[in-house]
């Protein structure tokens, strides 16, 4: 099994370009946002009494124990990241907005903006080769952070 320094490593490879990578701070969080946004949109049958659970949230806890495994600290982050998504997407549901709907348009318009990125960049993207890289996108744009701030990997 890969540590976390070498998928972030194997990752970074096919992101060199400056515009690739610029696109990548824009599109990679879009995604994410986007596909917890259509998972938000699904509830669960069972709802304890003043809770709306969903599949995202759900999901958000496996992907957290996911990152766990690769490194607590990127897990912790994530988790923020998470529940700043499903906090986000419950705000746009209150507003009336059709979660599906407003999810696959970001999620369609990110993924327009990564296949240019790849174009530039001259490289297929890494989920071509793994589809783990899926899952360490938003990891590698936050371990820039982690690096900025001194928090360890």
């Amino acid at each position: 099994m890969k540590n976390i320094h070498q998928w972030l490593d194997d990752y970074g490879s096919s992101h060199r370009n400056p515009t690739n990578k610029l696109i990548h701070w824009i599109c990679v969080p879009t995604i994410f946002f986007s596909i917890v946004g259509f998972l938000y949109a699904i509830p669960l049958p069972f709802q304890p009494s003043g809770m709306y659970l969903t599949v995202a949230h759900v999901a958000l806890l496996l992907l957290i124990i996911y990152y766990l495994r690769l490194s607590p600290s990127l897990a912790v982050g994530m988790l923020v990241i998470g529940l700043i998504c499903l906090w986000l997407w419950r705000l746009l549901a209150d507003a009336g907005l059709v979660i599906w709907q407003v999810a696959l348009l970001l999620f369609v318009l990110a993924w327009i903006g990564q296949f240019i990125g790849h174009k530039i960049e001259g490289a297929k993207p890494s989920f071509f080769k793994d589809l783990q890289f899926l899952l360490i996108g938003p990891a590698w744009l936050l371990s820039f952070i982690y690096r900025k701030t001194g928090i360890p990997l």
